[in-house]
């Protein structure tokens, strides 16, 4: 199907790319914006590949009767999130106290009621530094 909708555009113009880019092309067409980040991500991540000019444009497919191009804008502000302390809760505290300048019965509150916001639009860095810190002693933490 997603061969059909590209050759209704212009079938000598398709007819010059092999079928692999065609419906290559087709799936990032169709992307959601979710979708879009998703990749954006991983191409960041594991192929170490910059969107240019800080976001991907995704045009909207051909059967998306009014569906306007949408942005994917790469996030540069992360909330670190402690999921949980496991069994070293009194070092989870110690960190989460160094880390926010929060007195020992803030600290200890924000520990036992996580999931909870430690810090909040931060570096991504600053976010990886801090997640690390509470890992290494046995916390659970999320950036989003």
């Amino acid at each position: 199907m997603a061969e059909a909708s590209t050759a209704e555009f212009s079938p000598e113009i398709t007819d010059e790319f092999s079928p692999e880019i065609t419906e290559l092309a087709d799936k990032l067409v169709n992307l959601t914006v979710k979708d879009a980040q998703t990749l954006v991500d991983c191409l960041k991540s594991v192929h170490g590949i910059e969107p240019a000019g800080g976001g991907i444009v995704m045009a909207a497919g051909a059967g998306e009767a009014g569906a306007a191009a949408a942005e994917v804008e790469e996030q540069t502000s992360f909330d670190v999130i402690l999921a949980g302390f496991g069994d070293k809760k009194i070092q989870v505290i110690k960190v989460v106290r160094s880390l926010t300048s929060l007195g020992l019965k803030e600290a200890k509150d924000l520990v036992e009621s996580c999931p909870k916001s430690v810090k909040e639009g931060i570096s991504k860095e600053e976010a990886e530094k801090i997640k690390s810190e509470i890992e290494e002693v046995g916390g659970a933490v999320t950036i989003k």
